[in-house]
């Protein structure tokens, strides 16, 4: 059994946000894959376990201001991407980065990339007082996310099918 990492993401100020314990699959070009069979749970924060109904796995690439999760059908969204700080490994069994609000998704019935939380991300410019850097950072890697997601460049076209085949049709 693959050794199980702390994935834990965190809002500017510092406080925990979206957290989970995934299994690390490996490393390739694109950085470390992790990844989680269909019933496993993550929580916000504190807050309650919420279940995870399909398997999906997570890409942290090397010095990128994003991640990306790829799921498993039926889940409506194939690709979905936080727009973060790089990762940041505090362990072999823990990696921080801190969400930055945008996030880049394609969805599966139709192909469709989307940007959302625009808002979010302008509301928490001035709550959090993102630095001008960190702004630019966030932009970029927005728009560079959407069109390689669109455009289905690796690790967006077929990079996952064989770190997701790792964890499909298991259960937790």
């Amino acid at each position: 059994m693959p050794p199980l990492v702390a994935v834990n993401y965190r809002k500017y100020d510092g406080t925990l946000h979206w957290n989970l314990r995934m299994r690390r699959l490996g490393e390739d070009d694109h950085g470390v894959w992790l990844g989680l069979p269909g019933g496993a749970v993550m929580r916000k924060g504190f807050g309650p376990m919420v279940p995870i109904p399909c398997a999906h796995v997570i890409l942290l690439p090397r010095d990128a201001w994003w991640t990306a999760v790829f799921n498993a059908p039926p889940r409506a969204t194939e690709i979905y991407c936080d727009i973060a700080t790089p990762a940041r490994w505090l362990s072999s069994h823990e990696v921080s980065m801190v969400d930055l609000d945008l996030d880049v998704l394609r969805k599966r019935a139709d192909g469709s990339t989307l940007l959302v939380d625009q808002d979010e991300f302008a509301e928490h410019q001035v709550r959090y007082g993102y630095p001008a850097d960190v702004i630019a950072e966030a932009e970029a890697a927005g728009q560079w996310l959407m069109d390689a997601v669109d455009g289905r460049a690796e690790p967006f076209g077929d990079a996952s099918r064989e770190w997701l085949g790792m964890v499909d049709g298991e259960r937790s």
